[in-house]
């Protein structure tokens, strides 16, 4: 089923090297503090994905791929919006940002300096500001 495999994102091509990024799982509100903290060292990128929706894979998926970031430069926190609910509303609460998702919120120094949804999510973008 060769289609079907490629229509529901079944990866056939081994050969194909995929970009690993260092996300930092937000599992806490301590975690946004950390940010914060993190932000007056390094960009921190925070990527707010719904793992229930399509859009929001193909987006991500879209990213990782498209991402060549420096570490040493940048931060990368990921949002699991289903299982942490609750701390993506703390999050734009915080932030004065309206929820969305897909989302990225991109902070420096302290304060939110750009954020994206859906197709406007863009890591070449991202990588301007690095």
């Amino acid at each position: 089923m060769g289609f079907l495999d490629n229509f529901f994102g079944k990866d056939t091509d081994t050969n194909e090297e995929k970009n690993s990024l260092a996300w930092k799982a937000i599992g806490s509100e301590a975690m946004i503090n950390e940010m914060l903290e993190t932000s007056h060292n390094k960009l921190v990128v925070i990527f707010k994905h719904s793992t229930r929706c399509g859009i929001s894979r193909m987006v991500l998926n879209r990213f990782e791929a498209e991402a060549d970031f420096d570490e040493d430069k940048i931060a990368l926190y990921f949002l699991d919006l289903i299982r942490y609910r609750d701390l993506s509303n703390k999050i734009a609460e915080r932030f004065r940002v309206t929820h969305q998702s897909p989302q990225v919120i991109v902070l420096e120094n302290g304060e939110v300096i750009g954020d994206a949804s859906h197709q406007a999510i863009d890591a070449s973008q991202i990588a301007k500001h690095v």
